[in-house]
């Protein structure tokens, strides 16, 4: 299949999840070159079936000047395009190109403020519009961390036209079976950690919000998470690179941050406001089509053998109450011989080897 047809059969599967239809307004978003093909074969697939799809060119990388210049409370403030965006529309989404982050250090204060305007969008998107996030390879990213780009674009298709509905009803069986059970365990030689999960509901991500999909999350129970996790190796978040983070829970709470890169920025993240410095989603991935950890958390977390939590905002249909402008994907890779997370008396990964999903 070619890349134009690809895009085409990503465009259609983007435009079902998201329901567009004859009428609806929809917003779209582009955040680099680099996700212009797919972009483009949406607004081609939105006009097909007769909806007004609105182009943004939201660059990421115009971010830095913000960073650079604007007051903080301009940067704490949602982009007034955006927020509006969310507001006119019926449908949204995001189209998300893996550029690389700029290499320049970030005040923490002023990142959190921006991380904190971006959040109150993110909030408007989920609240009033049915949307879907697309987060697109680039040859940049993937010489960056080392991969093979063929490999990486492949996994992402692979990833993204995946037969959904055989693996909704597979993952809901599953879902069904954690009804129930009280607290989620993750292990490794460097993680304990208990997420109480009594009374809340597990959800099934298969094809419809994100691309790349597949995951099954709910929302701990935000005062009773206990332990430490930590997550070897580099990843990004707002263009910021985090090492080695470290953090451990009691009564629900972060108490203590540590990484060997980035520790000041995630310290500051925790503290924009009340609710991010508590869990807001534990997530379990699902997608075995997806297996290279590329540092990029919107496709990382959806890789078969990995568990990730999200500190801040949780998702209301998972019973979750915790409320913030944060809602930051951490990815913990349990594909290692000490790794397993169990839910109850349900085992999910064993010794790194997922069983029974």
């Amino acid at each position: 299949m070619s890349d134009t047809s690809r895009w085409a059969e990503l465009a259609a599967r983007v435009a079902d999840g998201t329901r567009v239809g004859r009428g609806d307004k929809v917003s779209v978003f582009l955040t680099s070159e680099e996700a212009l093909p797919a972009a483009d074969a949406f607004v081609e697939e939105c006009y097909r079936r007769g909806a007004l799809p609105q182009v943004l060119l939201s660059d990421e990388r115009f971010d830095r000047h913000a960073l650079r210049h604007a007051p903080v409370d301009v940067l704490a403030e949602p982009d007034p395009l955006e927020a509006w965006s969310m507001e006119w529309a019926d449908v949204h989404v995001s189209f998300r190109g893996m550029a690389l982050p700029v290499d320049e250090p970030a005040d923490p204060d002023r990142l959190a403020a921006q991380r904190q305007g971006k959040g109150r969008v993110s909030t408007l998107r989920w609240q009033n519009t049915r949307w879907a996030l697309v987060r697109v390879p680039t040859p940049a990213w993937s010489a960056m961390i080392g991969a093979d780009h063929d490999v990486v674009l492949q996994e992402f298709f692979g990833g993204c036209l995946a037969d959904w509905d055989d693996y909704r009803d597979r993952w809901q069986r599953l879902a069904d079976g954690l009804a129930g059970e009280e607290v989620a365990h993750i292990q490794s030689d460097d993680t304990n950690l208990l997420l109480p999960v009594r009374d809340r509901t597990w959800v099934v991500f298969a094809g419809a919000n994100n691309f790349p999909d597949g995951e099954l999350a709910t929302a701990p129970v935000e005062t009773a998470v206990e332990g430490y996790i930590t997550f070897p190796g580099r990843f990004w978040f707002a263009g910021t690179a985090i090492a080695d983070l470290r953090l451990e829970f009691t009564a629900g709470k972060v108490t203590r941050v540590d990484a060997t890169e980035g520790a000041d920025v995630a310290r500051k993240l925790l503290t924009m406001d009340p609710g991010a410095s508590r869990v807001g989603e534990l997530g379990i991935g699902l997608n075995p089509m997806v297996r290279t950890m590329t540092g990029d958390l919107l496709i990382d977390e959806k890789i078969l053998g990995t568990v990730h939590i999200a500190l801040g905002r949780a998702y209301p249909e998972c019973g979750g109450v915790n409320e913030s402008s944060l809602h930051w994907d951490i990815v913990k890779d349990l594909r290692t011989p000490s790794g397993s997370l169990t839910v109850g008396q349900v085992e999910i990964i064993r010794s790194g080897q997922p069983v029974g999903v």
